[in-house]
C-alpha cells in the first residue's frame, strides 16, 4: 500500500510539471472518470441488551450489569479505493456544478470486548463481544465549486450506501451460558464534504477529498440463550444493534473528456 501511495505521488507530480504552464479556463467542463485511495476511520455504538424474567437464567442484579458491558463503542479504521466517474457544467465564469458517482472499497474493522463480574455470583464472570466491519461504500452526489484558474475548490453531499457486518457473543463461567446474534446487511446512509481539485495536464486533475458518512443502525433480537444445566433459555430475549458512521480521507486522479 506504502509503495502505491508514492507510485501515485510521483505520477502526479510528474504531470504537474509537464501540465502547469497550460491553461485553459475551460478544461472543467464535461465527463470524467478517475480512480482514488486514501484512508478511513469512523465508529459505531454497539450496544447488547437483555431482560429479566423469572422463569430464565439470570438473577434479577445480572440483567442491569450485562445491559452496562454491552454498552460499547468500536473504534473503526481501514483503508479506502475505488472509481469514480462525473460531469461538470459551468454557471458563470467561475461557478461549476456537476455530478459525481464512486464505488469501491471501504474497509473498515474492529471488534470491543467487555468482561466483568456478576454482582449476585462472586468468582462467575460474563463477556460480551461485539463487532463490526464493511466491504464497500457507493456514493452519488452532486458536486458545486469554484474555480480559481487551475484551482476547483469545492462541496459536496448526497447518497452513500454501505454494507454492514455486525456480530455479537454473549458468555460466562457460571454455567457455560452462550448466545449470539447480529445482522449483515445493506445500509442507505447520506454523506457531505469537499475537496480541492487541480489542473495538471490538458485532460488530467488531481484532487484531494473529505467526506463524512452516516449510515444509521441494524438490529436484531434472539431467544437463543443455552447454559449447559438448564439448556434453553428463551425467556431472556437479547436485543442487539450497532449504527455505523464513517470519516474518509483520499487523493484521486481523473481524465477528462
Amino acid at each position: 500500500m506504502k509503495k502505491f501511495i508514492l507510485s501515485t505521488c510521483v505520477l502526479v507530480f510528474m504531470l504537474a510539471a509537464t501540465g502547469f504552464s497550460q491553461n485553459n479556463s475551460d478544461d472543467w467542463k464535461g465527463f470524467y472518470v478517475g480512480a482514488n485511495l486514501g484512508g478511513a476511520f469512523g465508529g459505531s455504538n454497539a450496544r447488547t441488551t437483555t431482560i429479566f424474567d423469572p422463569a430464565g437464567y439470570f438473577d434479577p442484579t445480572s440483567v442491569p450489569a450485562i445491559n452496562a458491558a454491552g454498552d460499547q463503542h468500536v473504534d473503526l479504521t481501514g483503508f479506502t479505493g475505488g472509481g469514480q466517474i462525473g460531469y461538470n457544467a459551468r454557471f458563470a465564469k467561475t461557478l461549476l456544478f456537476g455530478v459525481e458517482a464512486d464505488f469501491g472499497s471501504l474497509n473498515l474493522n474492529n471488534s470491543k470486548t467487555t468482561t466483568a463480574e456478576y454482582p449476585c455470583c462472586s468468582g462467575s464472570f460474563f463477556t460480551v463481544n461485539q463487532s463490526v466491519n464493511t466491504g464497500w461504500m457507493f456514493t452519488a452526489r452532486p458536486r458545486v465549486g469554484v474555480t480559481f484558474g487551475k484551482a476547483l475548490i469545492y462541496g459536496t453531499g448526497g447518497l452513500a450506501v454501505t454494507n454492514i457486518h455486525y456480530n455479537a457473543l454473549f458468555t460466562d463461567t457460571f454455567d457455560n451460558a452462550l448466545e449470539f446474534g447480529g445482522s449483515s446487511e445493506n445500509k442507505t446512509g447520506w454523506t457531505a464534504g469537499g475537496g480541492v481539485e487541480f489542473k495538471l495536464a490538458s485532460h488530467w486533475s488531481a484532487k484531494g477529498e473529505y467526506l463524512y458518512a452516516g449510515f444509521g443502525d441494524v438490529s436484531n433480537a434472539s431467544t437463543n440463550l443455552t447454559t449447559t444445566t438448564f439448556g434453553p433459555s428463551p425467556e431472556n430475549v437479547f436485543t442487539h444493534k450497532a449504527d455505523l458512521h464513517a470519516n474518509v480521507v483520499r487523493v484521486g486522479l481523473n481524465y477528462r473528456f
